[in-house]
């Protein structure tokens, strides 16, 4: 299955060929940038530019999300290092996470964690990933291999799963164990969940929307992060496209269910590395 299934035809109006692909470009730039604020604000940017010029959307021979996601990298591309992650547009102190974050990226392969993002997260195939990014697919397999030996094997941690489905939370649990992570528990409920963060503190949360006694993981979240405000965050959601209104505050990084294994040690590797906090508020 290719990224491109929901792409427009051709002579779809310009709303209709944006507008598709436009929940899962902002989701993918937050996680890119590690921030709600950055990664809107280059959504926005890429946007900007193909209201000034339509045509861009065709420069890669691509539809759909594929063509969104190739521009977008245009004006990604185009940004000199430091402004993507600039503390200034971020709101973040010159200590803070963000900056913390653009020192690790500095010592991070060029190009390999936005391969690594298109390919695992976005289900870009590599040939899709090398035309986005405008390099040969064996760069682009090249690329997300490196991601994952530099990103997986940098930052180890604890983490707490909230999940009420037994069989995805065992499953989780090994994905994140294989990683070298310690799961300091499974908790189903919000009230659970908080009892499990204050006993042994995790290092980042991955947490499920809806849970077993009709409580929100949203919820759970934001009760932890009233104690603990330095934590990282992952939302599981079978919609992600849901939460990505412009509407609210919103994640800055998610993982859709069905998932693949690829995709929870990309989201996991990310959000640890950028250590996020930002989570929704409901």
């Amino acid at each position: 299955m290719t990224a491109d299934r929901t792409s427009t035809p051709p002579g779809g109006s310009l709303a209709e060929r944006v507008g598709t692909g436009l929940p899962f470009l902002r989701r993918h730039a937050r996680a890119l940038t590690g921030s709600q604020a950055a990664g809107d604000r280059f959504a926005a940017e890429t946007l900007e530019a193909i209201l000034a010029d339509p045509a861009r959307l065709s420069s890669r021979n691509m539809e759909g999300r594929g063509a969104l996601f190739a521009v977008f990298y245009d004006v990604w591309e185009a940004a000199p290092r430091h402004e993507r992650l600039s503390p200034d547009a971020t709101g973040d102190a010159p200590d803070g996470p963000r900056a913390r974050a653009l020192a690790h990226l500095a010592r991070l392969t060029p190009r390999s964690c936005e391969a690594m993002l298109l390919h695992t997260v976005e289900d870009f195939t590599l040939d899709e990933v090398a035309r986005i990014l405008g390099i040969t697919p064996a760069e682009a397999s090249h690329l997300v291999d490196v991601a994952r030996r530099e990103m997986y094997s940098a930052i180890k941690g604890s983490i707490l799963v909230i999940e009420d489905e037994s069989v995805i939370a065992m499953d989780i649990e090994e994905i994140v164990e294989h990683m070298g992570h310690r799961v300091t528990g499974v908790a189903t409920t919000a009230d659970e969940a908080v009892r499990m963060c204050a006993a042994d503190r995790p290092d980042l949360v991955l947490a499920d929307i809806r849970l077993a006694d009709g409580s929100s993981g949203i919820d759970a979240v934001n009760r932890i992060l009233a104690s603990f405000s330095d934590m990282p965050v992952i939302f599981i959601t079978a919609y992600p496209e849901r939460l990505l209104t412009g509407e609210r505050h919103e994640p800055a990084f998610m993982i859709a269910k069905p998932y693949s294994p690829s995709q929870v040690m990309s989201a996991v590797s990310q959000a640890m590395f950028f250590s996020s906090t930002e989570t929704l508020k409901m």
